[in-house]
């Protein structure tokens, strides 16, 4: 059984996932909007993995016994200037995330709940792997610049991630 501070904790990390894929959707539908089929691929394949983090985490609380509470999902942004731009959003995001995952596991050892702990980890490692990534494009994207044959073959390579 969880603590009703845990319970309450992963029910708002829930509705943070959620919120992080639908900010993805948006990314993704803003760069289809603009013909970059690969950059809007990218960030579809971001938002099926935010809801896969949002039901991971809805699924533990109901394998524990307790109640999941949905929440509306706030509004997110429907435009960037670039793709640095969404990029540096992203990063920006995945950092907020990464402390919110990292208040959590502090709650989870708080609470002596040593099963909630262990599972964060996975969101943990993940969360490294989310940031440098971003990080990642951003260095790229900095040094393509405004050439627009640089971000027309960095479109292409973003149009091969799968799910």
């Amino acid at each position: 059984m969880l603590s009703k501070k845990i319970e309450a904790a992963l029910n708002a990390q829930i509705n943070a996932e959620f919120w992080s894929a639908y900010l993805y959707l948006s990314m993704s539908a803003h760069f289809a909007a603009e013909g970059k089929s690969g950059f809007a691929n990218w960030f579809k394949v971001q938002f099926d993995e935010e809801q896969e983090h949002a039901l991971k985490l809805f699924n533990y609380v109901v394998e524990r016994g307790a109640a999941v509470e949905l929440k509306p999902i706030a509004e997110v942004a429907t435009k960037w200037d670039s793709p640095l731009h969404a990029f540096e959003e992203t990063l920006k995001h995945e950092k907020v995330v990464t402390g919110m995952i990292n208040d959590l596991v502090a709650l989870a050892r708080e609470e002596k709940d040593y099963a909630t702990e262990s599972m964060l980890q996975w969101f943990v490692n993940e969360q490294v792997e989310e940031e440098a990534t971003a990080q990642g494009y951003i260095d790229a994207l900095k040094m393509i610049g405004t050439n627009g044959f640089g971000i027309y073959t960095l479109d292409k390579e973003l149009k091969s991630r799968k799910s």
